[in-house]
């Protein structure tokens, strides 16, 4: 539970997430970063102003976007004397960004901030091998002519050989979609109830897009004004004629690059302030943030890689003393429809609950109609680091919307994490 003061979110915007090598294809995170920050600091009127911080992440990044948080803020229109960091924690960096300026908020350190996320899988960093970094290091350092012929001595072609981002977990060797095939034969997930979860968060977005939900959360970029990856006319029918695309030899693999989220370029991300703050510079509260919460599996030794939202959701009802059914919105991320489902599961499973979560009964279960109501990562993408952000800015805006209530966020993460938390107004 945050301590201290509250800590108001006042709003969001992000640009529209677009499938990887399409519209953004030559952005990069800091182009992406400075227009969502921009659109943020013209939303709110925060030209020229000092903030107490920014904070951004990006999971994929070059070295040389080494604080994409300060020289994103730098190109904003925010005041020059407004700090930056970056952080990362894969899938939930721009909900853990969003904690950090909380916290600070809370504790009294700064007033106001924002925090986000970008992040791009068509601008990859791409490297040299070993050897010919070294030679080039070596190059680099001679001070002769001849020294830097010599770091070339020996050399073969194959050292030309670039090495690529890796997808797979390093300590298993696979990637997230084949330990979420082995979460869904786990648990029974059939192909069916998940193609219903991908088609259902097309349409839910689809909708919301139409009746003006996202008006003021998505601002255009490079010509695009929508989501490119949402689908209004999918169905069933057409999920049902794709192939498994992680488990294609078994006979049994169940998610396809429908119920999946595809690879996505994007950023989104959200401004915090004290109350205080909020009401001198004339800014609605559109809720409070109550508790972020993270925690991990061992998925290395068997454990599902993304159920650490399950265990990280109890911890924190129980430390907050709420049940699961306390909530009227539940922001679930779909990184696959599989881990949705599974994790909606293992909340109902008297055993998990007992042998897992240490509790006398199970969480239970979730009205479905209160599960990301207007849509979410199926439909939207998944530009990893912006992910968290965008969920806050939605829930934030569906309690306004409501007029009260409170919002569970959850999102899983690579590396077997799961990060969490508490909106309400």
């Amino acid at each position: 539970m945050l301590q201290g003061r509250p800590v108001a979110v006042l709003g969001g915007v992000r640009i529209p997430f677009c499938r990887q090598n399409t519209a953004y294809a030559d952005v990069g995170n800091l182009g992406m970063s400075v227009r969502t920050l921009g659109a943020l600091v013209e939303k709110f009127g925060l030209h020229g102003q000092q903030l107490g911080e920014v904070a951004m992440g990006a999971v994929i990044k070059h070295s040389s976007d080494w604080n994409l948080g300060r020289e994103a803020a730098l190109s904003s229109g925010l005041s020059a004397l407004t700090p930056g960091i970056t952080l990362q924690r894969a899938c939930g960096t721009s909900l853990d960004s969003l904690n950090l300026i909380a916290t600070k908020i809370a504790t009294g350190q700064i007033e106001s901030g924002i925090g986000g996320g970008s992040d791009t899988t068509s601008d990859v960093p791409i490297v040299y091998g070993k050897s010919l970094r070294r030679r080039l290091l070596d190059a680099n350092a001679a001070k002769t002519t001849q020294g830097k012929l010599a770091a070339f001595k020996g050399f073969r072609l194959r050292e030309l050989k670039p090495d690529f981002p890796g997808v797979a977990e390093p300590r298993t060797g696979k990637s997230m979609g084949e330990h979420c095939e082995d979460m869904a034969k786990e648990w029974n997930i059939s192909r069916d109830s998940q193609d219903e979860l991908a088609v259902a968060s097309h349409r839910k977005l689809a909708a919301a897009y139409e009746r003006g939900f996202f008006d003021d959360l998505v601002v255009s970029f490079r010509g695009v004004a929508r989501d490119n990856i949402l689908r209004p006319d999918t169905s069933l029918e057409k999920l049902a004629t794709l192939k498994p695309a992680f488990d294609k030899v078994s006979g049994r693999g169940t998610l396809t690059a429908a119920n999946s989220t595809p690879l996505t370029d994007g950023a989104a991300a959200c401004l915090l302030a004290s109350d205080a703050w909020a009401a001198a510079h004339g800014h609605e509260v559109l809720c409070h943030i109550r508790d972020v919460h993270v925690s991990a599996v061992d998925f290395v030794h068997g454990e599902g890689l993304l159920m650490a939202p399950t265990i990280a959701v109890a911890e924190m009802l129980a430390r907050n003393g709420l049940a699961l059914q306390d909530f009227d919105v539940y922001e679930i991320h779909e990184a696959f429809a599989a881990q949705v489902l599974c994790t909606l599961r293992a909340w109902e499973s008297e055993d998990y609950c007992r042998a897992r979560l240490h509790l006398d009964a199970p969480l239970g279960r979730i009205d479905p109609d209160r599960i990301n109501p207007v849509g979410s990562s199926l439909a939207a993408g998944h530009p990893f680091a912006a992910t968290g952000a965008r969920i806050v800015a939605t829930a934030a805006k569906q309690l306004k919307e409501r007029g009260g209530g409170r919002a569970l966020v959850s999102i899983c993460t690579a590396g077997g994490m799961g990060v969490v938390a508490i909106l309400e107004r």
